[in-house]
């Protein structure tokens, strides 16, 4: 029997993004090793049939030590376990599995799913992390790219080659599980965000513009987030910040879901003011796919889901202007009008981001490197 390992560096990632593809890797016949830092989903892995094994990853930390110890605790992985491909996902998985499977002669196919904060700023900590993927992908025998954008980026940066590289349609939507789910007609317009509640994700903006238009229509329009909060992360929105907001009564906090599909059932509209690097973000693909418009940024990793007019509006990044001028074409179309959007949406995520198109390029991928 063949062996896959699959890295990340949340459990919740692999069970929320890979599910599908595990349970489609041991239909096939394969074993599978799930890699990742424990959470509350490192269980529901061992469910889907995999293998769990605990692994520390310091995800936003700069601290070297960590590092050097996530790295060590890969290599002595591949060395004691027979592993025949790796599928590495997530930054420091990218980077510190592809480096320790090579040294043991692994093959790893790579998962560019956007580049975060690494790109956003000049600091020391990202300048390194840039020269440590350029030293790691020159070792993957395969790397997908969410988007354009990324794939360009690192090709004129000399961190991959055009040969080994490949454009996935994001993560993919479940078409089965997300399925169109018109909103009601009740004369409230509603809106939700999801994602980390981190500002470079436009959480702020999205505030903003919420406030703006609440002080314009009332209780005829509502605001909802939903995310992880108070993340590890320089951009991460904080308890206190968010308590706020919602005492004000600008917005909702939702929490967070494991069935995220009811939450968007609910809404009118899917908002993403993102000026983060993204990948293609899975919130908007299965919003889209439950036939939702959306109004995202003209940004890396969102613009690829809207197409402007049709199926939603583009904003700018980083103009709370510009996004509750998009916001409010949202509010003030008729209910049939927003309705007829989000079935363009569906149509778009059913011709181009189907998550049986991903799912098929890993396993057409896996084959040609176990040739």
């Amino acid at each position: 029997m063949k062996s896959v390992a699959i890295t990340s560096n949340t459990s919740w990632y692999l069970y929320n993004f890979r599910k599908n593809t595990i349970k489609m890797l041991i239909e096939r016949g394969y074993k599978v090793y799930a890699i990742a830092p424990p959470d509350d989903y490192s269980a529901r892995l061992v469910d889907l049939g995999a293998e769990y094994i605990d692994i520390f990853i310091d995800q936003g930390g700069t601290n070297p030590l960590k590092d050097i110890a996530t790295f060590t605790k890969f290599y002595l992985f591949y060395k004691n376990n027979k592993v025949d491909v790796v599928l590495n996902f997530t930054p420091k998985n990218n980077i510190y599995s592809t480096l320790a499977a090579k040294l043991h002669g692994i093959p790893s196919i790579n998962n560019i799913a956007g580049l975060g904060i690494l790109f956003i700023n000049e600091s020391l900590s990202s300048k390194l992390a840039r020269f440590l993927y350029k030293v790691s992908q020159r070792y993957a025998q395969k790397i997908f790219f969410q988007n354009e954008d990324d794939r360009k980026l690192f090709l004129e940066a000399g961190m991959a080659s055009l040969d080994k590289t490949d454009r996935l349609p994001g993560s993919g939507a479940d078409l089965s599980r997300f399925s169109l789910s018109p909103a009601k007609d009740d004369g409230v317009v509603r809106f939700l965000l999801i994602a980390r509640m981190l500002f470079d994700k436009g959480i702020g903006h999205y505030v903003e513009a919420a406030r703006e238009l609440r002080e314009r229509y009332g209780n005829k329009v509502e605001f909802r987030l939903l995310g992880f909060l108070d993340v590890d992360n320089p951009s991460a929105v904080s308890k206190k910040q968010m308590s706020d907001w919602v005492s004000e009564g600008i917005v909702s906090y939702l929490g967070v879901s494991d069935q995220v599909e009811k939450e968007i059932a609910q809404v009118d509209c899917m908002v993403l003011p993102s000026f983060y690097r993204e990948g293609v973000p899975k919130s908007l693909l299965e919003s889209g796919a439950m036939g939702k418009p959306i109004v995202t940024t003209d940004n890396v990793g969102c613009r690829e889901t809207v197409d402007d007019g049709v199926n939603g509006f583009l904003c700018k990044p980083r103009s709370t202007e510009s996004l509750v001028l998009a916001l409010d074409k949202i509010i003030v179309m008729s209910h049939q009008d927003r309705l007829r959007m989000g079935v363009a949406s569906r149509t778009k995520i059913e011709a181009e981001f189907d998550e049986k198109i991903v799912i098929q390029k890993y396993l057409d991928a896996i084959e040609d490197v176990l040739v």
